[in-house]
């Protein structure tokens, strides 16, 4: 099955360029891009794209999710758990079966991202930068370097990239993998965003921004094990 979905992987359905910063990892257009209608009557608040996605053939519905993230068994299992009620309901079920992923299928999934294109107009000085601090990574960790830079204001995007990616060199194998893997989920959920058309949605701001971590907790913050005082 892997094989097969393997040979017709669609491109990433993917923003306006930013300007002159770094985007945030996309993938290579490929043949076989899946159209989406761009109307609907369908069922009232549920996006156009959810609504084609959840009656699409299963076929149509991997290589669709494949451009968001290249992991045949996570694309599987999200087409094979249609249809979902609303976009939130699939973006949690992106998180679950983005964490399930084994050792091996991550690195399949990592293989498969390509390098960040710089921008036409990015300084030469940068350039080289962020050249050699990617080749000094892909030589370490044997794939490349992964980050989500939708939470990143566009004038730091360059200088982000560039501290993370020394910050992660640092890192041994193991605990780097743990980190790619929680940004190549981060750049999943952007990814359905995106072909979805829903980003900038008030009412799914709490999904984009509410990406916890496997226990429910924020990333980046521990859970609360304080003694609770009890209500007077």
């Amino acid at each position: 099955m892997t094989s097969q979905l393997s040979q017709h992987l669609p491109p990433t359905h993917t923003r306006r360029p930013r300007g002159p910063t770094l985007p945030a990892h996309r993938l290579p257009d490929l043949p076989g891009r899946v159209a989406i209608p761009g109307q609907s009557r369908g069922a009232p608040g549920i996006p156009p794209a959810l609504e084609w996605f959840n009656t699409a053939p299963a076929e149509d519905a991997e290589r669709a999710l494949l451009a968001c993230l290249r992991s045949p068994r996570w694309a599987l299992r999200l087409s094979g758990h249609r249809p979902y009620p609303d976009v939130p309901s699939l973006l949690a079920a992106s998180d679950e079966a983005a964490y399930d992923l084994s050792s091996k299928e991550l690195a399949e999934a990592l293989a498969a991202e390509p390098r960040p294109a710089l921008p036409d107009d990015t300084y030469s000085a940068a350039h080289t930068a962020l050249t050699a601090a990617h080749t000094a990574y892909e030589t370490k960790f044997g794939h490349v370097f992964v980050i989500c830079l939708d939470d990143v204001p566009e004038e730091e995007a360059l200088d982000r990239v560039l501290t993370d990616i020394r910050s992660r060199l640092a890192n041994d194998p193991e605990d780097e993998r743990v980190v790619a893997a929680e940004q190549l989920r981060r750049l999943a959920r952007e990814r359905l965003f995106d072909f979805l058309g829903v980003r900038g949605h008030d009412d799914l701001r709490l999904c984009r921004a509410g990406a916890t971590d496997h226990d429910g907790t924020a990333p980046g913050t521990q859970p609360d094990t304080s003694p609770q005082m009890p209500p007077r």
